[in-house]
């Protein structure tokens, strides 16, 4: 059994939410703020940590830490306006790579960008490893851990090995048009993927063609052709170098299956997991160099099936002593792998992180995810199923607020994508309404990826009508269940969600008493058009379809319908469903005399990551479900 620990060091809380007393405990405050964690990684000798962490609007700050030492070093602040900060790397024991991001404007366009920087853990040597003059910031290919500081990266089209601390450059591959390469994680490029455009357009297209190249030999030989859309074929992932094979996600039976196919000529996949029920969604990855060691997947609740024996038991002694905390995760190692960062949480617990000393078998907690929801009774999120009117029963997770059960306001919350699902887990945006009274019913409607290919339909756009009718029927069936009050049942959806959840109210006025939409996609011949111009347009294009569900399908062209109070929020800088689409619906909604309101979230992009932007978010969208329901404030 692994024994626990708490480690009583300065990992103090060094973000803006420092908590409060319970009698001035706000919850949009609490659960709109960014994680205090927001991504933490592990020095290759397993002495020091690195973590980001939120500061004010969209700043982060990287700091480093002595494990069991003093007081956390700032290395790197990034302002957030424009450049934010994602995620750190260690690429040397004193060293680490983090990639800096954000949204250029440019007139009436605007397009993300990436960029790789380089910092010692003293913050000095800052170098920039991407090429400036591109958007795209380029791809680490391998991280090459025993080689102390150098990296395997595809920079315009050339594959090189860069010295993050010098720069100096060494060509091991000339580009030839591929957009994607996988190494065996130890600096040798075994697969090359070439994007399928038109020769005259650039336009991509769909099909990824992958080539492999056999151990010791230069010729590159073909492997497969992938359709990242409709997914036939055979994706690679990773390298196995010991096996020397390639494993990767295929088709099984209309779901999502893991492979393995020998890179000899041979071409003979080995199924290594399948489930009758779900897709396999991907591949867990250990140690330094990134082996792959199982395949994770999700039925009513995330899981991992390891093909490594040793961490399938490990796994197994970690769930026995962290009970509460069902969902854990090795998130990074020490180039020995005898020290782990562990992350564990649940629905109820945003998530603790941990360090493991394999060597001793003790585990020591370090931080929280979420410290301003340290002590507070969280809401239990319930796998539960529901019929819809065609009699499939339709998966959901419902979330009711501690001590109500019956009778209750209520929401029903549509996924973002379409082509993704929700997970058992803690979520923000549901906590937040449980906390406020309402029971919330997350529907993992037709048109979710996840469930296979007869799941996902056409997708939720092309297959509208059945995403729709799934969503109003979640709202009939607490309705049924005596769970909602009828004459105070709402959506609210963000992005694919915010779609689902305007199309909702203009095929039935009557049953959702208002709607939420954030970021909604409004209108879908606009979709196609905001495509104009960009690489992707034929793929926008092939994913909305054309004939008499686009239009049927376009709450921003059927605004006359909606017959309930609308509330509309859209950040300014968003570059996956562009603010314009907000303001069609803002301008017809108007036209039809709709009681509705917009708000904007200037120099915010899609995920609005600014904790007080979500607290207005939270507070706002609460204010006028009450309003709108009639309910009392509280």
């Amino acid at each position: 059994m692994i024994m626990i620990k708490i480690l009583l060091a300065a990992f103090a809380i060094l973000t803006g939410f420092s908590g409060a007393l319970a009698s001035d405990f706000d919850p949009a405050v609490a659960f709109g703020a960014r994680e205090s964690v927001e991504h933490l990684s592990l020095s290759p000798d397993g002495k020091s940590i690195a973590f980001v962490t939120p500061g004010v609007g969209q700043a982060s700050t990287l700091f480093i830490a002595v494990i069991g030492g003093g007081e956390p070093i700032p290395a790197l602040k990034v302002s957030g306006n424009p450049d934010r900060l994602g995620r750190c790397d260690w690429v040397a024991t004193a060293r680490l790579v983090c990639i800096v991001y954000g949204v250029v404007v440019s007139g009436y366009r605007k397009g993300a960008y990436y960029r790789y920087y380089a910092v010692d853990a003293d913050g000095s040597n800052q170098k920039l490893l991407s090429e400036e003059r591109w958007l795209w910031g380029g791809e680490i290919i391998d991280w090459l851990p025993e080689e102390n500081g150098i990296i395997l990266m595809r920079r315009a089209n050339d594959v090189n090995r860069v010295d993050t601390r010098t720069l100096k450059t060494t060509l091991v591959e000339r580009g030839r048009g591929a957009c994607t390469y996988i190494s065996d994680g130890h600096g040798q490029v075994r697969i090359m993927g070439m994007c399928r455009m038109f020769a005259d357009t650039g336009i991509q297209l769909s099909v990824v063609g992958y080539f492999y190249r056999p151990k010791s030999d230069k010729r590159w030989m073909k492997l497969s052709d992938y359709d990242f859309v409709t997914h036939a074929g055979f994706e690679p992932a990773a390298i196995d170098a010991a096996r020397d094979t390639v494993l990767g996600l295929q088709r099984k039976d209309g779901r999502l299956a893991a492979y393995e196919l020998t890179l000899d000529g041979r071409y003979a996949p080995k199924l290594l997991y399948a489930r009758p029920d779900v897709d396999i969604s991907g591949f867990v990855y250990f140690g330094r160099s990134k082996r792959p060691v199982g395949v994770t997947y999700t039925t009513d609740v995330p899981q991992i099936h390891y093909f490594d024996p040793v961490l399938e038991k490990l796994q197994a002694s970690m769930s026995r002593s962290l009970p509460g905390n069902p969902t854990i995760r090795i998130i990074d190692a020490s180039l020995d792998e005898s020290k782990l960062l562990i992350f564990a949480g649940s629905d109820r617990d945003p998530g603790i992180y941990y360090l493991l000393d394999r060597s001793t078998r003790q585990m020591t907690r370090l931080m929280a995810a979420r410290p301003g929801l340290a002590d507070r009774t969280l809401a239990v999120m319930k796998p539960i199923s529901y019929p819809a009117s065609d009699g499939m029963m339709i998966p959901a997770y419902l979330t009711l607020p501690v001590g109500g059960a019956r009778s209750l306001p209520a929401i029903v919350l549509p996924h973002g994508g379409p082509a993704a699902r929700d997970e058992w887990g803690f979520d923000w945006l549901p906590q937040y309404f449980a906390a406020r009274g309402y029971a919330v019913l997350q529907p993992q409607f037709r048109g979710s990826t996840g469930y296979g290919e007869e799941w996902f339909q056409k997708n939720g756009f092309q297959s509208w009508r059945l995403a729709i009718g799934d969503v109003l029927d979640a709202g009939r069936w607490l309705i049924s269940q005596g769970i909602a009050d009828p004459r105070k049942l709402a959506v609210v959806g963000w992005s694919y969600g915010g779609y689902a959840a305007l199309q909702s109210v203009v095929v039935d006025p009557q049953l959702f008493k208002a709607a939420v939409a954030v970021a909604p996609v409004t209108d879908l011949p606009k979709l196609k058009l905001d495509s104009q111009g960009w690489s992707n347009s034929r793929l926008v294009k092939d994913l909305v379809g054309s004939g008499p569900h686009v239009q049927e399908g376009s709450p921003a062209q059927n605004a006359h319908r909606i017959k309930v109070p609308i509330l509309l929020f859209h950040g300014k800088n968003d570059v996956n469903v562009s603010i314009e689409q907000t303001e069609l619906m803002d301008e017809k909604l108007r036209d039809a005399g709709t009681p509705h309101e917009l708000v904007i979230f200037d120099g915010l992009d899609h995920q609005l990551k600014d904790s007080q932007a979500r607290a207005d978010l939270l507070r706002k969208s609460d204010a006028f479900l009450r309003k709108s329901m009639g309910i009392p404030a509280n």
